[in-house]
């Protein structure tokens, strides 16, 4: 299924929002737990809500897994690891942080990776809010949540700069 068949509703998210609501997860996270050591960002939506929860909760050391899962065109077929952090001793410390849970299927793959570790995100659907531990925010599952920096202005979606060039595009 594309996306235009997916998807009915759309969220735009403006970067003060999205500070708001990480700031919220940070909160809600030192209610859990007090003295995370190490995030695990899922790259690359996680990115930039790891490095706001790593400054609210002064964390130091942030790690990526990057996974590839689905592109705007499609949502099939298996996630394909692109890089996993080199960890031997999981710690109940740690914590892995992403932008959104749609489908599940990207979480599936980290919860895989990391059973023992929390997982929160910052938004959540249906389909993937139980394989994570905590959120902020629910939205439906046919909503596009449209993030700041998948966007000129908070109503369009605009692609990346590379994806313009490789099609001649300027």
């Amino acid at each position: 299924m594309g996306t235009a068949e997916r998807y009915h509703r759309t969220f735009s998210i403006s970067w003060d929002h999205l500070q708001k609501d990480c700031r919220a997860l940070a909160w809600k996270l030192l209610d859990v737990r007090r003295g995370w050591s190490r995030i695990i960002a899922i790259a690359r939506g996680g990115l930039v809500p790891a490095a706001i929860i790593a400054r609210e909760l002064n964390i130091r050391v942030v790690d990526t897994v990057c996974i590839s899962s689905y592109t705007l065109r499609s949502q099939s077929g298996a996630p394909d690891i692109l890089k996993r952090p080199d960890l031997a001793d999981m710690d109940p410390t740690w914590l892995v942080v992403d932008d959104l849970v749609d489908t599940g299927r990207t979480a599936l793959e980290v919860r895989r990776m990391f059973p023992d570790i929390h997982f929160a995100t910052v938004y959540a659907k249906p389909e993937g809010r139980p394989i994570v531990d905590t959120f902020i925010t629910e939205v439906s599952q046919d909503t596009w949540i449209l993030f700041p920096w998948d966007s000129y202005t908070t109503t369009s979606f605009v692609a990346p700069i590379a994806d313009n060039a490789d099609a001649g595009g300027s």
